[in-house]
């Protein structure tokens, strides 16, 4: 607790409302907040006493003064090590690789969540984190809400996909397990994407960033004087929702009260608001994503554990499994060059190549982080490569961590995803190695089918065939 309260995080804000905001989401964490209205102000603070002990700055992309990638660069000038986060109203990326680019940590863009503050200030300050290259980023880089936009070629990350697609266009609720940052929330926004229900109402609640003694507002709603503080009415997102989709986000954290009332609600189609003296009839679907197993949770003993049984039972009609990345490396080079050919499309950036090298690198990290991880490490590296291609030596950090890898590496040994030789040393059947070309040509060439054809120099209709004889999908 003693390393907590020694926290001082400097705030660059001119705005009252939202200093007292950021000022009280960061004491939860036992952080003391130094607010400062102006950049003169904020340079000027870094030498006073109290300034050396700042271990974190939060700047606001307005703060007055100095313009605020050019106070970045003052601010890493004098304090190199200082991790800088810039709150910004922007969703556009450009602001982003500005801001990266003069020396900012992360960005978050207004309004904050409390969730997001905090994952974000946890990040750049955990002393045992790897370096700037590996850590995440808070905010999502934009992105196609559909299953063509879900990139992968590995067997169970397909039939997990060919599931969730199915399941899209029925009406009962669906469960996706799967560790953080494997894309459990793309897969539950593109399947409502391709729902009956897709102009109906939706929203989606991440549990964990929901106040504990919110959550059951929230999502039930109450009446006005239902508790101290209740002065309105409030409609909950379950009504909200009546005829459309709610989705929930990390349901492992749910309180175990709040399951049990959910599965009821579920079971009988009948919300009842806090406080109110009779329910409302609901048609809600719902799709579920938890970063756990679920079965996992249940205390067969007592029948009862973290996780509700009979919430487990309304909410797993459909249970999809996604996989981790560092279980689905063939796909990474797929998945490398789709991200680096839409970050190419952003506004500041401009469209890069990876090599051979570079690829044989990032296959041969475990991914904690999974697919997420591996998006931020390719934008950081993509923002700040000055050449055409990204190679190897463009993820130093990477390349400390897993030994420094010769980017003229035998493609006939690594091949960039196609292994010639099993374990044992003698090569592999003919037909395997056929169908991990022909993967490895959809990848690259982003699921163009004539254009894998031609590559292969094959004729269209033959690469069908052979996709249907070794038993392989068409799609990158």
């Amino acid at each position: 607790m003693a390393e907590s309260e020694s926290r001082l995080l400097m705030l660059i804000d001119d705005e009252p409302a939202q200093s007292r905001l950021i000022t009280a989401l960061a004491a939860r964490e036992g952080w003391r907040t130094l607010v400062v209205e102006d950049s003169e102000t904020a340079i000027a603070m870094l030498g006073t006493r109290q300034g050396m002990q700042c271990s974190a700055i939060i700047l606001d992309q307005w703060v007055p003064g100095d313009d605020a990638c050019t106070l970045i660069e003052e601010l890493k000038a004098r304090r190199p090590a200082m991790p800088i986060l810039m709150l910004t109203t922007s969703a556009s990326p450009l602001l982003a690789v500005e801001a990266m680019r003069s020396g900012a940590t992360d960005y978050l863009i207004k309004p904050v969540s409390p969730d997001r503050l905090m994952q974000a200030l946890r990040s750049s300050t955990k002393q045992e984190a790897p370096k700037d290259e590996l850590q995440p980023l808070t905010e999502k880089m934009n992105t196609v809400l559909d299953f063509d936009a879900m990139i992968g070629n590995a067997p169970e990350f397909r039939s997990a996909l060919a599931k969730a697609a199915k399941a899209a266009r029925g009406h009962g609720p669906v469960l996706i397990e799967g560790e953080s940052g494997t894309g459990k929330e793309m897969l539950l926004r593109a399947m409502h994407g391709a729902s009956p229900r897709a102009k109906a109402p939706m929203r989606l609640i991440n549990v964990r960033s929901v106040a504990a003694n919110s959550i059951e507002s929230v999502l039930f709603g109450h009446e006005q004087n239902a508790f101290p503080g209740a002065f309105d009415r409030q409609i909950g997102a379950l009504q909200q929702c009546d005829g459309g989709t709610l989705i929930l986000d990390e349901i492992d954290r749910l309180d175990a009260d709040l399951q049990a009332k959910l599965a009821e609600t579920m079971s009988s189609g009948i919300v009842r608001p806090i406080g109110a003296k009779h329910g409302f009839k609901i048609d809600v679907r719902l799709l579920c994503a938890s970063n756990l197993p679920l079965t996992d949770l249940i205390d067969e003993k007592n029948n009862i554990g973290h996780f509700h049984p009979d919430l487990l039972d309304e909410i797993s009609q459909t249970k999809i499994s996604l996989p981790p990345l560092r279980d689905r490396q063939g796909d990474i080079t797929a998945l490398s060059r789709h991200f680096l050919a839409r970050f190419g499309d952003q506004p500041g950036m401009v469209q890069k190549s990876i090599s051979d090298g570079a690829l044989t690198l990032l296959a041969a990290y475990d991914w904690p982080g999974n697919v997420r991880q591996l998006q931020a490490v390719l934008f950081r590296a993509a923002v700040f490569c000055d050449k055409e291609t990204l190679t190897a030596e463009s993820f130093p950090q990477l390349s400390e961590i897993l030994g420094e890898l010769d980017d003229a590496i035998n493609p006939l040994q690594e091949g960039v995803g196609v292994m010639l030789y099993t374990p044992d040393g003698n090569l592999r059947p003919l037909e395997e190695i056929e169908a991990d070309v022909i993967r490895l040509a959809i990848g690259h060439y982003r699921g163009r089918m004539t254009e894998v054809a031609r590559r292969l120099g094959i004729g269209r209709s033959t690469l069908y065939r052979k996709l249907g004889d070794l038993g392989i999908g068409d799609a990158a």
